[in-house]
């Protein structure tokens, strides 16, 4: 490779991650005159379910470089992710690595690039949730912190950056690269025969996620659950795709015979991105903890209860159909009660979420590099 080009290493370790490398890679690739992009994944997520289908699906190339880190503690992980990744900058010299996300390959990539001098961008920066209870909010301050470009994906992102003191000359609002994900997938994803499969209906089931160690590690919280989702299938069928951290949980408390037992869910292995996201778009609503389905749904139009006190997403709030409910049994069945009668808030795509994301980031990276 010429040396004229800008050497850079775009990094992805979990799930989230893959839908916002994707339009990157995408876009890069469209300029290799002038990047020399590698991908490196950290095998954060290991799971091919979790994983490897993803890859499948959004067509991302095969990984330049593979740390396999697999699964651990907080620490652990982080340790070993810091170590891992050392090594690759030594060998690999970039001038930039690329960071998405709040998972904890972006932290532990992040905090080893700067130390060594090479420069950092982070992708979806600036998303505040105001509760440090979360690891994902710690990841976000700290990779925030360390980053010589920031890319953001919604206004909140930018204010909340310039409030903690980073300069505005660092922070670029561009879009959000989860949408140019979804939107170029459309084709593929109205193609997918997966409501067929399931022998569903349009609008006539709500999709349902949880992953979240608040909603699925206390046995009390599964217990709340669990009659929530009694509760709203007695109204509409649901669907939900059960992490394996969580079918994990629900045996270790005793719970399987309860939850297999729920006569109006359909209890379904994690699906790949097209599969999931046509099962999004034609459900009457979601149910979820999930950041990135917040973000889809309300683009698709598709109401979307999170199961959160918080969100680091608040334009899905403000202009988009999510609402947060918790796991407050009223609101939940109140907000299931407007959808199916056709009376919940109406929503529409934040500024900029149009599928050129990436472009943006692109074009800034030429101005960056030059």
């Amino acid at each position: 490779m010429s040396d004229a080009k800008t050497r850079i290493l775009v990094i992805a370790g979990a799930r989230p991650n893959f839908m916002k490398v994707a339009p990157l890679l995408r876009e890069f690739k469209r300029h290799r005159a002038r990047f020399n992009v590698k991908l490196v994944h950290t095998g954060q997520h290991y799971d091919f379910k979790m994983s490897d289908v993803f890859f499948r699906d959004l067509g991302i190339p095969k990984p330049n470089i593979y740390l396999g880190v697999g699964s651990g503690s907080h620490a652990v992980q982080t340790a070993k992710l810091m170590v891992a990744f050392e090594k690759i900058l030594i060998q690999e010299k970039p001038d930039w690595i690329i960071v998405v996300g709040d998972v904890n390959s972006t932290l532990a990539c992040s905090l080893v690039a700067s130390k060594m001098g090479v420069k950092v961008a982070h992708v979806e920066a600036g998303l505040r949730s105001f509760d440090r209870s979360m690891p994902e909010e710690i990841n976000r301050i700290v990779t925030d912190s360390l980053s010589d470009a920031l890319f953001v994906s919604e206004p909140s992102g930018s204010a909340n950056l310039k409030k903690e003191g980073v300069a505005a000359s660092k922070i670029f609002f561009v879009g959000n690269v989860m949408i140019d994900t979804l939107l170029y997938q459309m084709p593929k994803i109205d193609k997918s025969l997966i409501l067929q499969k399931l022998n569903l209906k349009p609008k006539e089931y709500a999709i349902l996620t949880l992953h979240r160690p608040s909603n699925v590690d206390a046995r009390y919280a599964l217990i709340e659950i669990y009659k929530i989702l009694q509760e709203t299938s007695e109204k509409i069928k649901v669907v939900y795709a059960i992490h394996p951290r969580t079918r994990k949980m629900v045996s270790a408390h005793g719970l399987d015979e309860q939850f297999n037992g729920l006569k109006n869910v359909m209890l379904i292995e994690p699906l790949g991105y097209i599969d999931f996201i046509k099962l999004v778009k034609h459900s009457r609503f979601a149910l979820t903890d999930s950041g990135g389905i917040q973000e889809e749904t309300t683009v698709l139009n598709v109401p979307c209860l999170t199961m959160r006190e918080n969100t680091e997403r608040p334009v899905t709030i403000t202009e988009g159909t999510n609402i947060l409910v918790g796991r407050n049994h009223r609101k939940i069945v109140r907000c299931t009660h407007q959808i199916i009668a056709d009376k919940f808030k109406q929503g529409k795509a934040p500024k900029l979420w149009d599928g050129k994301a990436a472009q943006r980031i692109v074009d800034i990276f030429d101005n960056l590099s030059a």
